[in-house]
């Protein structure tokens, strides 16, 4: 169906010159014309004297193409005139009006509630659509590169980047008759719901390799490559068995900790940061995230070091990594440095295992689950023979690369999707393909996608991806 797209027969130029042709009987139009526009001024804040309201705010927003009950709206209060001049209709588009990044600016959402209680917070605009156009097609023309670029430019900011109600209402569109504006809503409904169903598999599949991933690790960490090999009790309750011939050894015994603090010369050191892939340079450029604003308090880091995040908190992507060059880490992050020549990739992987399965919960404490210094230094970590440790690493690096290679195949299908989809948007609302016919041969009502042809193998939106 969609392979089979075309352009609309008869076109007449937009006398916009972004937007060249556009279909014949389609109007350009301001929103000033087409919307009434309403920026609220709602904060956050309960004040005495006035009407407790749930509030529909910044984040509302931009996480959800659509408000409906299933967001969790804030409690905040209102006077009587601003609770009816910012109530939510149903129909209405709210976007983002201001924000830190200009890209972020004019992010729509489609209002499906309507209740009396529930009104439009501070940094948000309203727009209400007139009788020439609809907000579900409005949401749309909104997503499309040609419009959302024009709110873009037209944001004034440094740091922080807002629009002006005037520069809001100067933007242009086109607009089809409200019956084609229907179809449109609907073919695009349909795509989006297919290519949703394919992201969610992709995102599946990366999950179970994820899933894999660990299992592997974990098993080569904790019971090595020879299935034959008979097993001893560890005696430590959250390790289980390891092989008969493996040593254990508290962790004193393998690595010391270092503490040693840059102080005044910082700047001759890297800043370096623990995510999801290692210990690598933080950039200083965006300033974002958390991080101690007095670099003198950063710890030095050397090369081959291991870097521990003792705090159980969900928002750490990642607890431990070598460090592959020198620099310098903050304050929350605990150095240690190598005794001898153990496999510091060895160990390195068996505390990434450990951790991504939880099994060091029983040795955190205290109200922020903090693993005691001391206390990681007493627990044991099974130490095989050396050469058997660098057969390990030696194996999971081979495993854990073909697993990776597939997770970012998948992500990289995922970020074409996206492409394809966005692309689809802007080709559709600005009158380059025409969807007339398309829609008409689609259900009025959502059909159920797990008992569809497309379920069982239509992959029509994947294959224009995949061969854009």
């Amino acid at each position: 169906m969609i392979a089979d797209l075309k352009p609309y027969p008869a076109l007449k130029p937009s006398g916009v010159p972004w937007l060249g042709e556009v279909p014949e009987h389609w109007e350009r139009n301001w929103i000033r014309n087409l919307c009434e526009l309403r920026v609220s001024n709602v904060d956050k804040h309960v004040k005495p004297g006035q009407q407790p309201v749930r509030l529909c705010n910044y984040v509302d927003v931009y996480a959800n193409d659509e408000i409906d009950e299933t967001v969790a709206f804030g409690v905040a209060s209102a006077t009587e005139a601003e609770r009816r001049r910012f109530q939510l209709r149903r129909g209405d588009v709210l976007i983002t009006k201001d924000s830190e990044s200009w890209t972020d600016i004019a992010v729509p959402a489609l209002v499906r509630i309507e209740e009396r209680d529930i009104v439009c917070g501070y940094h948000l605009a309203i727009l209400r659509p007139r009788l020439a156009t609809t907000g579900a097609f409005l949401r749309y023309v909104i997503l499309a590169r040609p419009i959302s670029a024009q709110f873009h430019v037209r944001a004034n900011g440094v740091t922080r980047y807002g629009l002006s109600q005037g520069q809001i209402r100067a933007v242009q569109l086109v607009v089809p008759p409200l019956d084609e504006q229907e179809g449109i809503v609907r073919f695009l409904d349909w795509v989006d719901r297919r290519i949703g169903r394919a992201v969610g598999l992709k995102e599946r599949e990366i999950a179970l390799l994820e899933e894999q991933k660990q299992a592997i690790i974990t098993e080569a960490v904790t019971r090595g490559l020879d299935k034959s090999v008979a097993l001893k009790p560890s005696d430590v309750p959250w390790l289980g068995e390891v092989p008969e011939h493996w040593q254990l050894f508290p962790n004193r015994a393998i690595v010391k900790r270092r503490k040693v603090f840059v102080g005044a010369r910082h700047s001759e050191y890297t800043l370096l940061s623990l995510t999801k892939r290692g210990l690598v340079v933080r950039d200083l450029t965006d300033l974002k995230g958390k991080f101690s604003a007095d670099l003198g308090t950063s710890q030095e880091v050397r090369e081959g070091d291991i870097v521990f995040c003792l705090f159980d908190v969900p928002e750490t992507p990642r607890t431990v990594a070598l460090a592959a060059q020198d620099g310098m880490i903050t304050g929350a992050y605990t150095v240690f440095e190598f005794l001898g020549v153990p496999s510091r990739r060895y160990f390195e992987l068996f505390y990434r295992a450990i951790d991504d399965r939880k099994l060091l919960s029983p040795i955190y404490s205290g109200l922020r689950n903090t693993i005691q210094v001391g206390r990681f230094m007493t627990a044991k970590t099974p130490q095989p023979p050396l050469e058997e440790q660098e057969a390990i690493v030696r194996f999971l690096d081979v495993e854990t690369a073909r697993i990776d290679r597939a997770g970012d195949r998948l992500r990289r299908e995922i970020d074409l999707l996206g492409e394809y989809w966005t692309r689809l948007i802007s080709d559709v609302v600005t009158g380059k393909l025409d969807v007339r016919e398309a829609a008409k041969g689609l259900p009025e009502q959502p059909e159920d996608l797990e008992d569809s042809e497309a379920d069982a193998g239509g992959q029509e939106p994947l294959e224009q991806a995949e061969a854009a």
